[in-house]
Order: structure tokens, then sequence, then C-alpha cells
């Protein structure tokens, strides 16, 4: 059993398909600060090669393959499903817990009615038709991000973020 170390948030994907996806959410992860990423399933491991994180994230942040997701929710986290579900919290009124542990269904099914049910919450992002799951990912983490307690955001943090062909300048206001 592999247990998250407790830093607040880390993100479950069931059974991912595309490499694409898995390569974009440790994208994300790697931006919004999440601890790690585990998956269920094989299809990731037999596509991997064809891996999209461009911020080679997976250097910094653990992909860990597990047997069971539930087996990894650290101790203080709140275990939050992602999904389509009648009855689901709309994300925009979710208040995201200090410690969370982020569960995502594969981008061809659904998440499991028992970790459904065990869930502390279950939210869904209130679009027209459903997101990839990249997509979902980087919204969920920048909801979280944009209701957490106020961010040291700067030019500095801007610097240290942005590509390295990135130099352009706001001209300075009189």
């Amino acid at each position: 059993m592999t247990k998250v170390q407790d830093s607040g948030v880390s993100i479950g994907l069931l059974n991912p398909k595309s490499p694409t996806n898995v390569g974009a959410v440790l994208r994300a992860a790697g931006c919004f600060r999440a601890w790690g990423v585990f998956y269920t399933g094989t299809r990731y491991d037999r596509a991997a090669k064809f891996n999209t994180d461009t911020k080679d994230a997976q250097q910094s942040i653990p992909l860990i393959g597990v047997e069971r997701l539930q087996d990894c929710i650290p101790d203080k986290a709140k275990l939050v499903c992602v999904e389509l579900v009648e009855g689901a919290i709309p994300l925009p009124d979710y208040q995201h817990p200090q410690h969370a542990f982020y569960i995502f269904g594969p981008e061809d099914g659904t998440i499991d009615q028992a970790l459904i049910d065990r869930a502390d919450a279950v939210v869904y992002i209130p679009t027209v038709g459903s997101l990839n799951l990249a997509a979902t990912v980087n919204v969920v983490l920048y909801d979280r991000l944009c209701k957490a307690e106020p961010q040291h955001a700067n030019d500095e943090l801007i610097r240290r973020s942005r590509d390295t062909n990135n130099t352009v300048r706001l001209k300075s206001r009189i």
C-alpha cells in the first residue's frame, strides 16, 4: 500500500487511457503544486512512451501506478470525486478542503459507485457536455487556487513560471 505524504493535494486517476492526458495532468500537478499523481489500470503503462509532460513534472512529482486508489488517501485528506453525478455539488459552489485527494474517472467511463459512496464530496464542472480528463483536472486545481488564501503572485512568480521564449513586458503606465 502506497500512502501519499500529507502535503495538501494529490490526484487519483482511474484507469486513464490517454498518455496525452496523463502528461497534461502531470503538468497541471506541477503548476498547481499537487504532491503526486496515482493511477490504476494498465492502459497508461502500455502507452506511456507517448507522454506529453513537456515540463518534465514527473521528475519532481511522483506518478505511481497502484491497485486501488482508496489505499493511497492520506489520513487527513478528504476524498473528493470529480464526476458528472446527479446530486453532485457544482464546482463554483464547492469549498475545497485544506487536504484533498481528488479522484477523476477514466476518459471513457465513470468512477465506481463504491468510491462515490465513500467520498466526502462529489463535485462536477457545470459544462454543456463533458471535458476531457486533463482539462477537468486543470479546472478543478485552478478553482482550488482561486478559492485559497491569497497567494504571493507577483512579477517574480511570472519570471520563474514563463517559458524561456517569453520576454514580453507591459509598458509602464504613467
